[in-house]
Parts: structure tokens; sequence; C-alpha cells
């Protein structure tokens, strides 16, 4: 279904099977999006950063435009700033308007369901449903190519459904992301998947379960150096199974994103 992609390239390690790989330079503009997508992955926060100001500088078009700013929301969310970022997911659908070009109904998906992510973080729930329902509408018919953007709804509406009080529908999205990011060439999504399953399984009756599926996730989180995602799985553990190592992992994840130019929200 996907193409083989080389395992030094950019798109390997972005969205392909190699996301802690080393980061090859970029100069064309598509290719240094994807250095920050990649960058931003393995939680190395300024330089990614560095990418997309060069990005926003050289106006390359609406579709990268947005491509840039959703990928700068995300950044933020990452690390709690949610309010900031529905600021870059709002300017990543404006500058889209009305555009068919091609990539905009992809770019458009990222936008809305990040604005939902933003909404969930916010606590406006009613709001953040209500995007998820144009997101999916925009992919009812969409190609399989946009295997992201479906991943990535179900993602949010997992998210949306545990904050909620749903632990069910948090559960049949979480493990639906899953299905799709297995079919996909991207460890990284699959990674993260396999994080809202453990998630929304910890939300369930029985919180304990979700200890063997958030030890498999940091196991792979250490196989690939997704340190965002390794911190995301610790602070899960720290929270269902307390222990001294699992707050130690914690730590020196937190310790990695500041040192790598990340900045925690204080909640």
């Amino acid at each position: 279904m996907f193409a083989t992609l080389a395992v030094d390239s950019l798109d390997a390690i972005a969205f392909g099977p190699v996301p802690g790989g080393a980061v090859p330079p970029a100069v064309a503009p598509h290719d240094r999006w994807l250095r920050a997508v990649a960058l931003g992955g393995q939680g190395r926060y300024a330089a990614a950063r560095t990418e997309l100001a060069v990005l926003r500088r050289s106006r390359a078009g609406a579709v990268l435009d947005s491509l840039v700013a959703s990928t700068e929301a995300s950044l933020l969310r990452q690390l709690g700033w949610h309010r900031l970022a529905s600021a870059h997911d709002g300017r990543a659908l404006a500058v889209l308007g009305d555009s068919q070009a091609p990539g905009a109904r992809a770019a458009r998906c990222d936008a809305v369901t990040g604005l939902a992510a933003d909404a969930l973080g916010c606590g406006r729930l009613d709001l953040g449903f209500r995007l998820l329902e144009r997101c999916a509408d925009l992919l009812a018919d969409a190609s399989p190519d946009l295997w992201r953007q479906r991943i990535r709804l179900h993602w949010v509406t997992a998210e949306m459904s545990l904050a909620s009080g749903d632990a069910v529908q948090g559960l049949v999205n979480a493990r639906r992301a899953l299905e799709f990011a297995n079919g996909s060439p991207s460890v990284r999504h699959q990674v993260k998947s396999e994080l809202l399953v453990a998630a929304a399984v910890s939300a369930g009756p029985d919180t304990a379960a979700a200890v063997d599926p958030a030890l498999r996730v940091l196991a792979r989180c250490d196989e690939h150096d997704l340190v965002p995602l390794r911190w995301a799985a610790s602070m899960l553990l720290c929270g269902v199974a307390p222990a001294p190592r699992f707050l130690e992992v914690r730590q020196r994840a937190e310790a990695s994103v500041v040192a790598a130019g990340g900045r925690f929200r204080e909640s």
C-alpha cells in the first residue's frame, strides 16, 4: 500500500520506520518541513522551531504555510501550551482559504484536528467535538493516502471521549487509531497509538491493566529515542503504578526536553 522509504530519508524519520534516525539537512521547502517534524518527534524543539522559522519567511505557498503553522501548534501543544497553539492552528486553517490545491485537504484536516485538540486542552469539549465532526466530514471520501489524518482524528476523539468521562468510546477510538497506525509506515504513530490505548485502559475499571501496555510503549520509545512519547508514557506509569524508577524516567525525559529547547507549561 505504501512505497518503501529509504531508511536514511527524511520521510522515513518523520513518518516512517526510523523515527530516531540521524536527521539529515534539508534545503527544499517540503524537506525542511519534514526535517522539522522529524526533529520535533525526537524532542529537539529548538532545532525544529529553527526549521519552521526559515519556512515561515520563505512563503512557499498556502499548503506548506498551513503545515508549518500546524506543526508549530503541535510543538506547543505537546508541552501544554494549548491556548497559544490554537492561534497557530487558526492560522493554519485561515491561510488555506478555499484552496483545492494538492495537499490542501490533508492540511485542512491537520488544522481542524489541531484546533479540536487545543479546545480539549482549554476545557471546551463541545467545541472540540464539533471540530472533530468537521474533520470526519473532510475525510469521508478522502484518499487512503490521508492515513495520518485519520489516525489523528481517532487520537483526538479518544482523548475527547476520555476527558468527557466516556472510557468505552475512548478505548474504541484509541484501538481504531492503532489499527490505522499499524497499517501505516510510521513507527511514531504506532507508538503514540499504543500509548493512547494504554491511557484508555487506565480509565477503565482495572487501572493496573494499563501497566503492561505502557511498559511496552516505554520500551519502544527507548528503542527509537522518542523523547516526548517517553515522557508521556512515564507520566502515565507514574499515575497508575507509582514507583521511583518511573519517576526517574520521567525526570530524565523532562530534562532532555528542556535541554533541547522545550519549555513545559506550568499547570
